[in-house]
């Protein structure tokens, strides 16, 4: 071929590949949820999800596939074409997985991209008002003088519950009984019965039973106040500095997705967020809308999974 074939042959690669950027998306996306309906992660992503259709030009469906902690979700998402027609909706659980499972469908550093995270969920450390304890420094006391005697609820095992009050356990060195329940609402019910002490439950789950006095608010599990809870301190400033674990809602893809089509999610989840009647909804839920950079995104879940390696490591966390 010679040299001016071979520039025009390249010049028509290029507008071709431009073009092919240009139309996408060409049919609705599958934005696949690895649980079922209600939970936070599937409501920030159906609260995003219309907008980011009138963005795209596509609808962006939102496909719920509960199951194996996860995992049956994701690797589906994992497994599909990379044409930038599916997304795994990800959250803690995504990052915690690969440390405790034996054996996983996919590579989570190798088989998915980053997108973009879309919001982080604050939850509040709360205790059933029978417990003595008015402050996190309390309720550390309490349970460092009667190790494994006080028990916490969870949704279920590997629950943004389970791990956040696990990561304050190894935090503070204290020893506690784990119940899972089989979702967030029975945890509450749970803790409001007393049948359990404690719960790192989300904001709207637990807001209205503050100031009726069925529970009791200690401290917020973000670094700063929440917008929701300005009378509760963060854990951080209450007792221990530097502690966070926010529940987290964010967008992956199959790897060999063009990045033209990533971009053009991160953007239309970064815009959707930014919508102020779609925040307004976000925020109602105790969670704050992000909308980062593929980059961010994905230097935060590199940080993320090194992080439950260690504490899943000390605290000897089991998938039961």
């Amino acid at each position: 071929m010679q040299l001016k074939q071979l520039v025009t042959f390249m010049a028509g690669v290029a507008i071709s590949a431009g073009a092919a950027a240009q139309q996408y998306p060409t049919r609705a996306i599958r934005a696949i949820v690895p649980y079922a309906p209600g939970g936070s992660t599937d409501v920030v992503m159906r609260i995003l999800a219309p907008r980011m259709s009138e963005i795209l030009g596509q609808q962006v469906i939102v496909e719920n596939r509960p199951g194996g902690s996860s995992t049956i979700g994701t690797d589906i998402a994992a497994k599909a074409q990379p044409d930038g027609h599916t997304i795994g909706v990800a959250n803690i659980t995504f990052c915690a997985n690969p440390s405790l499972m034996k054996k996983m469908p996919y590579d989570s550093e190798k088989d998915l991209l980053p997108v973009s995270l879309m919001s982080m969920v604050t939850l509040v450390l709360s205790v059933h008002p029978s417990v003595p304890a008015k402050s996190v420094k309390d309720l550390i006391a309490l349970a460092k003088a009667q190790p494994g005697v006080m028990n916490y609820a969870s949704a279920g095992n590997v629950s943004a519950n389970h791990l956040a009050t696990e990561r304050f356990s190894s935090a503070t060195g204290i020893k506690m009984t784990h119940v899972p329940y089989k979702g967030g609402g029975p945890a509450v019910i749970a803790l409001l019965s007393g049948e359990t002490a404690l719960l790192f439950a989300t904001i709207p789950s637990s807001i209205q039973h503050f100031s009726t006095g069925k529970l009791r608010a200690l401290g917020v599990s973000s670094l700063k106040r929440s917008v929701a809870l300005p009378n509760v301190p963060s854990i951080a400033e209450a007792a221990v500095p530097g502690f966070e674990a926010n529940e987290w809602n964010g967008a992956l893809v199959p790897t060999g997705t063009p990045r033209a089509a990533i971009d053009r999610l991160y953007q239309s989840i970064s815009k959707a967020a930014a919508i102020p009647d779609v925040r307004d909804r976000i925020i109602a839920l105790g969670a704050e809308p992000v909308g980062n950079t593929p980059e961010e995104f994905g230097a935060f879940i590199k940080r993320e999974i090194g992080t439950w390696a260690k504490i899943i490591k000390e605290v000897g966390i089991k998938v039961e």
